[in-house]
């Protein structure tokens, strides 16, 4: 694991998320703290891939596949054949990813 992986992860021992996160990882860090609506919250707006990746995230853990659906589709993906543990995983990695 990256060290930002373990930065963000120890984070989440707070109350509040640390100020210098994107919407998405926002969202992430309401996830991870079990708050599916504040998670929800942070991306619904999101026009950029990370939000959207996010959004279509949280409404396949919220059962609504029909609209999780809509959401990949807005970024050219399939609805991911991972478990959501996987994906919530693989959404951190490549959000904390250093920009090339």
């Amino acid at each position: 694991m990256m060290r930002a992986e373990e930065e963000f992860i120890r984070t989440l021992n707070s109350d509040q998320p640390p100020t210098n996160l994107s919407a998405a990882l926002v969202g992430l860090w309401w996830d991870a703290k079990g708050d599916w609506d504040k998670a929800h919250a942070c991306v619904d707006a999101c026009t950029d891939e990370a939000g959207i990746r996010v959004h279509a995230y949280l409404h396949r853990k919220e059962g609504d596949l029909s609209n999780a659906a809509y959401w990949y589709g807005r970024v050219d993906r399939a609805v991911p054949d991972i478990s959501l543990a996987d994906e919530r995983e693989t959404l951190r990695r490549d959000l904390l990813a250093p920009r090339r």
